[in-house]
Formats: structure tokens, sequence, C-alpha cells
């Protein structure tokens, strides 16, 4: 019987590994690309049609429209706080097609703040990808007289607890903002909720409230034309949107880095593969020039990266926030 030579058996046997190891991510990605080709796509966005959600989540479709030669709609499944349509996406099927476009503060915020919050993130959806942020920006009324953080500052341990700040309500993330501002720069304020973003920014316009935190999208028009004082970005480094406000940081009021990010996620259940490739195309998408400037008119930049960076990301927020809520003794209206 003719045998193999046995120095060709080795010399086959390692480049049949190599070209294995070589083969196997192509083949995983390969993969990866047939599931999500063969069907249409559903992304949800949990909140009414505008804003960054909304522009989010049309980016993605469009993107995979082209990408997989699939439709790909946006459905704004709105209401309870967004719980409605991360709920549609937990009862998807996962395989890459039924998507989540949600805020920060349904995933690392509400599931301490809600006694009854209906899901359990890391259990029922999987991370993909965090996909833009926006850095939040700490404002003054011009009547108030207030020029910087420092002064404010200066100003609030001058007299205790006679300043004010709006917020959207209790327990949104920039009520959050301004308690961990107060704990860092060793402050008392008193905080006035309302019933969203709006109404808040219109009081402090006013005059009446002479404080808000406020994503700087919102905030932007009204800094430019001297409606509001611009006293400082909660982020580590100046926004490139407006690169003229100094941070917190740079005036001595360290470890307010609060930012409004929007996310990715899929049903629990869908592959690792799928998932990575998901990401891969979100960053694609999302770094695209003509992508950059539509996120650059709501005040956004990409933030895209790995599904497992994300997953990191999220449980170090929530931590953060899970720490001030029960400090602070907050509860969900």
């Amino acid at each position: 019987m003719n045998r193999f030579p046995q120095f060709l058996l080795k010399n086959f046997s390692a480049a049949a590994l190599a070209l294995a190891a070589t083969l196997g991510p192509s083949h995983a990605q390969t993969d990866a690309h047939k599931q999500l080709a063969s069907e249409r796509f559903t992304l949800v966005a949990p909140f009414p049609p505008g804003g960054p959600i909304d522009t989010l989540a049309r980016v993605l479709s469009e993107g995979l429209a082209k990408r997989y030669g699939q439709a790909a709609v946006v459905e704004n499944a709105a209401g309870a706080a967004g719980n409605i349509g991360m709920d549609k996406v937990k009862r998807a099927r996962g395989d890459g097609h039924t998507l989540l476009v949600v805020p920060a503060g349904n995933l690392t915020i509400n599931p301490t703040l809600m006694p009854n919050f209906p899901f359990k993130i890391e259990q029922d959806f999987v991370p993909v990808t965090m996909l833009a942020k926006a850095p939040n920006v700490l404002v003054a009324a011009p009547a108030s007289g207030i020029k910087s953080a420092k002064e404010l500052v200066a100003m609030a341990k001058a007299k205790p607890g006679t300043l004010s700040y709006a917020s959207p309500g209790v327990g949104s993330g920039l009520h959050l903002a301004g308690e961990l501002f107060k704990q860092q720069a060793g402050i008392d304020l008193l905080h006035v909720p309302y019933k969203g973003t709006a109404p808040a920014l219109n009081d402090v316009l006013g005059g009446s409230v002479p404080l808000m935190f406020s994503n700087l999208p919102a905030t932007l028009p009204f800094i430019k034309n001297g409606r509001l004082v611009a006293l400082g970005i909660t982020e580590a480094k100046r926004s490139p949107v407006a690169p003229e406000i100094p941070t917190l940081a740079e005036q001595g009021i360290q470890g307010v880095n609060v930012t409004s990010w929007y996310g990715l996620l899929a049903p629990a259940g869908t592959p690792p593969a799928v998932v990575e490739q998901l990401a891969k195309d979100a960053a694609e998408f999302l770094s695209k020039p003509d992508v950059a400037e539509r996120l650059k008119a709501q005040g956004m930049t990409n933030a895209t990266m790995t599904p497992a960076a994300f997953s990191a990301a999220m449980r170090d927020e929530t931590a953060v926030w899970a720490r001030i809520i029960k400090a602070r003794n907050i509860v969900a209206e």
C-alpha cells in the first residue's frame, strides 16, 4: 500500500491549519452576511419621529438596505417612556433583523430609577454598538449674572440652597447631571423638575429659573444668539460642534462626564457573528462624510465601538447612576 510521505504530510497539515486560520473569520463573516441579507429589517425607535433617535434609525436603515439588498423600515413605537418599543424588540427573533435604537437613559438610568422596570438589559438584549453622542452643557440665564462654572460654584457656596436648576423631570439624565455636579462641586442647588425639556428650557430662557443642564443641540442656537450663557461642557474634552465652550473639568470641577448617547441593541440570542457584523456596518455608515454632517446638524458625533466595549461602557455608566440615584433617594414620578 502506498503511504503518503511523512514530510509531505507534515507540510500539508501545517498549510491546512494556516489556511483554516485565514479562512475562519472570513467564512464567519460570509455566514453573517448571508443571514442578514435573507430578509427585511425593522429598526425600532421607541420615541416619536424627529430628533436624534429618528435620525440615527433612518441613517442605519438606509445603510442596511443598500448593503444587504433588503427593505429596512423605521418603526416609531413610542410610549411608556420607551418601554413599548423596547418590549417589541425584546420579543423579536434574535436574528439581526429587528433592532433597537435607544437613548442612554433607557439602558443605564431606568433600571435603577424605575421600581418595576420590566427588562433585564443584559438578559433581554445584546449590545451591538454605541452609535453617536451629544455633549451636555450647563447654561445660565443672562439675568443671573453668572458667566462661568467657577462663578456659579463660588455663588452657591456663599448662599447655599438659594440657586435653582431646571430639568426635564425627576430621574432624567439631565436631572442626574445636576446631582452629580452638586456632588463633585460640593455645593447645594435646588432642583426644579418640569415635564419635558421644552418647558424647562422656556423658563430658563425667561429667567424664572437661572440654571439648567441640557443637551448641546437644544441650547446651541440660544447660546449663539446670547439668550443663554454656556458655563461648561460636561465632557472631558471640548465639543467639536462648539469648541469655544470650555469644559467643567477645565474650570476645576472634575468627574462630571455626562454625555447624551444613543445605542444599537439586538434581541437576546442574536448570534455573535451577526452582532459583530452589525457593529462594523454601523461604524462604516456613520463614518461617511455626508452622514457626519447629518449628525453634526443634530449636535452629535460618531461614537461607534465594538460590542464588547459598548457592553462594558453600559455596565460602568449604570453603576455610576445607581450610586447617585440611591444616595440621593431619587424615585421616578
